[in-house]
Formats: C-alpha cells, sequence, structure tokens
C-alpha cells in the first residue's frame, strides 16, 4: 500500500494506545447471509484474517441449524481451526444459545464462548422466544458450567440503545442486564447497538451508568451497526470515555436476522482506518485486511459496504 493510501497520523489525546478489535465478520456477519458460505471458504476468510493480524476472531456459532442454517457447519469449519490456537495469541471465541450448544463447543476445545441476550423484552422474545427472565435463567448454567471448565465468558447485551419495538431504551435498564450478567460470571459484556440508532450522548450516558453501578471499563466492548453512518462516532466516543475493545466486522458484513431495520456492521477498515490517523495502535495490516475483504466480497458476489475498502480496493472504480 502506498502512503497515499494511508491517513495522516495525529495523535489525540484522552485515547487509549491500543485497542483489540473482536472481529465478528465469521459469525455475525455471515450468518446474515441469504446462501450458505462453503465451510472451506469460511475457514480460509478467518485464516486470512488472522494473517492480517487480527487475534480475536469470532469463528462460529453453535446453534441448531433450524435456526441458523448458514451456520450448521460449526463442527467441521471449527474442527478446520486447529492450527490457528497454536499461534501466539490467537483467540477463537464461538457463540453458543444455551447448555447444549456449549457441550458442542467443548468437545471441539473451545475456550472461549459467548451468550446472547437482551436488553428489551421484546427483542427478548422475537430472538429466544423467552422474557429477559427466562433467558437469563437459561444463560446460568451456561456461563457456570464454562467458567468451571476454565474458558473465558462473553455476554452480549443487544438493544442497549434503541429497540424496533419499544423505541429508544432507558440506560439504567441497560445497567439492570448487564448487572446481571456480570453476576452469572460474565468476563465480559459487549453493548450492542442492535438496530444502529445510537448517538454519541447516548453513549457517554450508558457508559458513565454503568460505571456509577460498579461496571469498570475494562470489561466493556462496544458493538456498533452503522445504519445512520454513526459507528464511528460512537465508537470514538467509547474510547474517549475507556473502553479499549470494539467489535467490527471485516468489510461491513453482517446485521441481524431477528431485527429487519439492523444493517451491517461497523467494518474493521474503517474502524482501522480511524485508529490509525489517531496514532492507536491495533496490530492489524490493514493492507491485508483490505485485500481479504476484496476476496470475500467477490465470493459473496457484491462489492463491500467498508468505504476504506472501496477507496483502497485495486478493483475500485476509477
Amino acid at each position: 500500500m502506498s502512503t497515499a493510501g494511508l491517513p495522516m497520523t495525529v495523535p489525540a489525546e484522552g485515547l487509549p494506545s491500543r485497542v483489540r478489535i473482536h472481529e465478528v465478520g465469521p459469525r455475525d456477519g455471515l450468518q446474515n447471509e441469504k446462501s450458505v458460505v462453503p465451510v472451506e471458504v469460511k475457514a480460509e476468510f478467518i485464516h486470512r484474517l488472522v494473517e492480517a493480524g487480527l487475534d480475536t476472531v469470532e469463528a462460529t456459532s453453535f446453534v441448531h441449524p433450524k435456526w441458523v442454517p448458514q451456520l450448521a457447519d460449526a463442527e467441521e469449519l471449527y474442527g478446520g481451526l486447529a492450527d490457528l490456537p497454536a499461534s501466539a495469541g490467537v483467540r477463537l471465541p464461538v457463540l453458543v444459545p444455551n447448555e447444549r450448544g456449549l457441550e458442542r463447543a467443548l468437545a471441539l476445545g473451545a475456550r472461549e464462548i459467548a451468550v446472547f441476550g437482551s436488553a428489551t423484552e421484546s427483542f427478548a422474545r422475537a430472538n429466544l422466544n423467552r422474557t429477559v427472565d427466562e433467558a437469563l435463567e437459561m444463560f446460568a448454567p451456561v456461563v457456570a458450567r464454562a467458567s468451571e471448565s476454565g474458558a473465558r465468558v462473553r455476554g452480549y447485551l443487544s438493544m442497549c440503545f434503541g429497540d424496533p419495538w419499544e423505541g429508544p431504551v432507558p440506560a439504567g435498564q441497560v445497567v439492570d442486564v448487564c448487572r446481571r450478567l456480570l453476576d452469572l460470571g460474565c468476563d465480559e459484556l459487549s453493548l450492542g447497538d442492535t438496530i444502529g440508532v445510537a448517538t454519541a450522548g447516548q453513549v457517554e450516558e450508558l457508559l458513565t451508568a454503568l460505571n456509577a453501578a460498579g461496571v469498570p471499563d475494562e470489561v466493556l466492548a462496544v458493538h456498533f451497526h452503522d445504519t445512520y453512518g454513526q459507528a464511528l462516532a460512537n465508537t470514538l466516543t467509547a474510547l474517549r470515555h475507556g473502553v479499549t475493545t470494539v467489535d467490527a466486522s471485516a468489510g461491513g458484513l453482517g446485521g441481524c436476522p431477528y431485527a429487519r431495520s439492523a444493517t451491517g456492521n461497523l467494518a474493521t477498515e474503517d474502524l482501522v482506518w480511524m485508529l490509525r490517523g489517531l496514532g492507536v495502535e491495533t496490530g492489524v495490516d490493514l493492507d491485508r485486511l483490505v485485500a481479504t475483504s476484496t476476496w470475500m466480497a467477490d465470493r459473496l458476489g457484491r462489492p463491500s459496504p467498508s468505504r476504506t475498502v472501496r477507496a483502497l480496493s485495486p478493483t475500485k472504480e476509477q
């Protein structure tokens, strides 16, 4: 990549020196595809992402194939990644919906798992067919057993800022569910703006409320969708507040199969471009990452929605 394709670096005060990117493209991105991506393509995608410097790549979900047929190949895919954990620092978390999913994941040697909850009743029923309380009850033995086995547990919390049925979500409501997830034993919480309606002020308000309730920034991650073009602004607000883990999806893949208004995740390339310009380290080779997302876009038969991929891709229109 030429210097013309790199942002000018102007460090800003009040930002972390390094950000850990939690790459969700292979799971959160590909589960939203209408067609099933071949398992060998998924495996190569993950290997390419690791080679680009992403050390945390969420590989798949051990959910029943009836609900997410795009991830029905979880066992085959995860088994084909056995060479990656041997590489220094590579983390391959997986999503599990229940105890059966956990059993499948642990049997393959998974050391990081995630559960997926909701801050609102409407989305809990649409996504899990349970109330918020019932979902937490279902997660309790999953988190306990995972922790007992030595696995690290992440708790995803969707609809933290707005819900398509309920509208704006009060910060106190989110704080309550976050506290309960931590009390179950989750090591990390990912705050999801599932339909992409959050603004910077909301982000600051929620993070401040969480801190006041005893939830430190060190256990938090942010997960923004870019429906209204606010994902980078919201991320920057979270970083200034003290959060150092950001979820992103290579090429901007993804959405949410249970929330029709949700568009793609924050593109990893767009995030890396911004952070590089601010002098924040990520360990990611942007050139390789753009090449990876361009490769995947070719496999999916459509251009990447990432503005950075489009700007830096050698095949971009002139």
